[in-house]
């Protein structure tokens, strides 16, 4: 749920409403593909998918719980915990590997203090993957917040993340 911060967009989490989740599930349970519109549907929702959502969303799909995770977790937008109020990608694909997105991968981790899938401690930034913004010509690329930004550097990566933070 998008809310406002003086001007700066974050996303925090709602608290867990097992009968919104029921509305959201059933509303997607008679859609073509409607597991993945559910699923987003809840992360939307809730910030992030809870565990406790894969009963009834197995219920209603006529899966198993394991098979439910298993599509949750194969698709690497779906969240298994809240994300920070600001959320970095760096992109992990072959063109921006070249151009040296591990070493920038490396410098966001060692300058956050967390791992690629982790939200800092004060909740303020979370860290992913992502496979191809599809920007290669301007690579390495990362997102903050769903704004892509190219020519990444070390220091320019520093420059946003104090912006961000302030």
């Amino acid at each position: 749920m998008p809310q406002m911060t003086g001007d700066k967009p974050h996303i925090t989490e709602a608290e867990w409403d097992e009968a919104e989740a029921h509305e959201i599930i059933t509303r997607c349970a008679a859609l073509k593909g409607g597991l993945m519109e559910a699923l987003h549907g809840l992360q939307h929702a809730f910030g992030y998918i809870p565990a406790e959502s894969y009963a009834p969303l197995a219920d209603a799909f006529n899966l198993s719980k394991a098979e439910v995770y298993g599509v949750k977790s194969f698709y690497h937008d779906f969240r298994s915990e809240p994300a920070g109020h600001h959320v970095i990608q760096i992109c992990q694909a072959e063109a921006c590997q070249a151009r040296g997105s591990r070493t920038l991968t490396a410098h966001a981790q060692k300058m956050l203090g967390i791992e690629l899938g982790e939200t800092t401690h004060d909740g303020h930034f979370t860290l992913q993957a992502i496979y191809c913004l599809g920007n290669c010509a301007v690579s390495p690329n990362i997102t903050l917040d769903g704004k892509a930004y190219g020519r990444m550097s070390a220091d320019r990566f520093d420059i946003l993340i104090k912006k961000a933070a302030s």
